[in-house]
């Protein structure tokens, strides 16, 4: 926990000192409203003084009125100084934090994602961000101040009397320690909390994302009731972590009771022997008034730190955790000139005692167009991802034209290669953006062009507002075919060296596919190309066919030839799907 929040201020300390001129300016504030207000209760002593004297000296209670003018202007000044160097201050850096936040969670691996709420996330971004401005605000406008101002009324006491100053400093010393104790001790029940409601946001999110699911399998109350569980077990963590926080609010209380009273029985005591006068009193009654204002907002102050390090320390935890897959320090930039890739020895797994491949070998030449077939968990898709580097080997080397993609820059090897996927996603965005999002600089010309390629052209043009329709969360305003061929125009965009189709025609109608496979072959041409697929048709165009079986390359040549191999697992492949085709 310690080390957490230490962490937790190291980052909010790192985006904060950028803007020195700021923190400047907001501490000069503060400490010139300070030392104004605290100079206020002298003038009032110095006032009743004056008027309670033999001879009323009117020319000394007018000045003194003044004064005491002057200091609450002043006071005003340095407090609209500090607001609006503040204004600055958290402004910027709550914009740099949600920025450093957006960039470290990208560059986290593939493998972070799948086992990370997107919900939890979105939220743990939010109150990250919050935090560091209720931490900031605590820590120099209430904590900050508060202990400046104890110092002066300290010092300021100590000129009165010394017991006076005496009392007021080991009660300060006793307050402090308690809250800071009893926040403490509070803080796992915050944390409870803080975690549970993490829950609760990322269940919301995965049930309202998968809403059609409960329609269609009944899952409402099914999900509901669990949900409810969950709600349930916030309320417990809410409602002590509350309960908490209102009992450390009477003890408070009850120490700031007693030390009025301990100060008012002083006084009197020595103004019955005359070491105090009337103006002496409302020193101490104005100090106290002060004091109490701020020290009754120290406990929630306190309480609230607390509350906001344990909502930040999640988020703390993903931006000190390293990232999985990361850049050599000199990591150059890929160069694909012809495209040939080579998969050398490879050893990897997703779990350390569930090998997927082995020694794994497979060589493909440049502008050679490659099928992978299979059963379901030979590594098909998994030599997708290794190549795309979303995970790194655990033996082994990569080669694309003789160079080792662990060694080259996560952002240049992927510039190198174009994946069409099985179950394309698509930004909540327009039809242009998200297909000119295969190359930022295309011209409009370029994006039409590759969706004419595409037959997205035709779909696109029924739409009221064209390009400029707007495709829903993950692209749902799509039927999964109009989202497959959006996803393939992306790709002719980019128009990358190598081709990576994983079942890119599994979400087309016979006569989509028809018009897909001719810009398919024009998309391929000259191009390294991998394709993941079961269709006939489109395994039958390959140069070459490789049949992966727990890991291993058990069979691989053109399509005649394997149909030869008896008892071959492609044979029995075709023959399923030849037949199906055939009934």
């Amino acid at each position: 926990m310690k080390t957490r929040n230490k962490q937790t201020f190291e980052i909010f300390w790192q985006h904060a000192r950028k803007y020195k001129r700021a923190i400047f300016l907001l501490l000069v504030g503060i400490v010139g409203a300070t030392a104004a207000e605290a100079y206020a209760p002298f003038l009032y002593r110095r006032f009743f003084n004056l008027l309670v004297e033999d001879y009323v000296n009117f020319p000394a209670i007018i000045s003194t009125i003044w004064f005491i003018l002057l200091a609450s202007g002043l006071s005003w000044l340095f407090y609209r100084l500090a607001g609006f160097a503040n204004i600055r201050l958290e402004a910027n850096v709550m914009r740099d934090i949600v920025n450093t936040c957006f960039k470290y969670l990208h560059d986290h691996s593939y493998s972070f994602f799948n086992n990370t709420f997107v919900g939890s996330l979105v939220r743990r971004v939010n109150r990250y961000e919050r935090a560091f401005e209720d931490i900031t605000d605590k820590l120099i406008w209430n904590l900050g101040s508060v202990a400046l101002k104890v110092v002066i009324i300290i010092g300021a006491l100590l000129i009165v009397h010394w017991a006076l100053a005496l009392a007021v400093l080991v009660w300060s010393l006793l307050y402090l320690l308690f809250s800071i104790i009893y926040a403490r001790f509070k803080l796992r029940y915050d944390r409870a909390m803080a975690d549970t409601d993490s829950v609760v946001s990322g269940r919301l999110a995965d049930t309202i994302t998968n809403n059609i699911n409960l329609k269609l399998f009944g899952g409402t109350l099914k999900e509901f009731s669990s949900f409810r569980k969950l709600t349930d077990k916030l309320f417990d963590t809410r409602y002590w972590a509350w309960w908490l926080g209102e009992f450390g609010m009477a003890i408070q209380t009850a120490f700031m009771v007693a030390l009025e009273v301990i100060l008012l029985f002083i006084g009197i005591k020595f103004w019955q022997s005359g070491a105090l006068t009337i103006g002496d009193f409302a020193l101490i009654q104005g100090y106290i008034t002060q004091m109490f204002g701020r020290l009754w907002d120290l406990g929630q102050h306190i309480k609230s730190l607390y509350e906001r390090l344990a909502d930040a320390e999640e988020m703390t935890e993903i931006l000190t955790t390293p990232h999985e897959v990361q850049d050599i320090a000199d990591a150059t930039a890929l160069q694909v000139k012809k495209g040939n890739i080579e998969f050398q020895d490879v050893n990897f797994s997703y779990e350390m005692n569930q090998k997927i491949f082995k020694k794994f070998n497979l060589s493909i030449r440049s502008g050679e167009k490659v099928a992978l077939i299979g059963p379901s968990g030979g590594g098909k898709t998994t030599i997708v991802k290794i190549l795309l580097r979303f995970f790194d080997l655990q033996n082994g080397r990569i080669l694309v034209d003789g160079q080792d993609i662990s060694q080259v820059t996560q952002v240049s090897l992927r510039d190198s290669l174009a994946l069409v996927p099985q179950e394309p996603i698509l930004f909540h965005r327009s039809l242009y953006e998200n297909i000119a999002y295969g190359r930022i600089n295309a011209t409009k010309q370029e994006v039409i062009q590759a969706a004419k390629l595409a037959h997205c052209h035709e779909f696109i043009s029924k739409f009221p507002f064209g390009y400029d329709t707007y495709v829903g969360e993950r692209g749902v305003k799509l039927s999964g075919g109009e989202r497959q061929r959006v996803a393939i125009a992306r790709a002719i965009l980019k128009n990358a060296p190598i081709l990576i189709l994983d079942e890119a025609t599994s979400s087309l109608d016979s006569e989509s596919e028809m018009f897909i496979q001719d810009a398919l072959k024009s998309l391929m041409k000259e191009r390294t190309t991998i394709v993941i697929a079961h269709r006939l048709s489109t395994i039958m165009q390959m140069d070459r066919i490789v049949v992966l079986d727990n890991g291993r390359v058990i069979e691989e040549g053109k399509h005649e030839e394997l149909l030869k191999v008896k008892q071959g697992i492609y044979q029995k492949l075709w023959e399923i799907q030849a037949g199906g085709f055939a009934g």
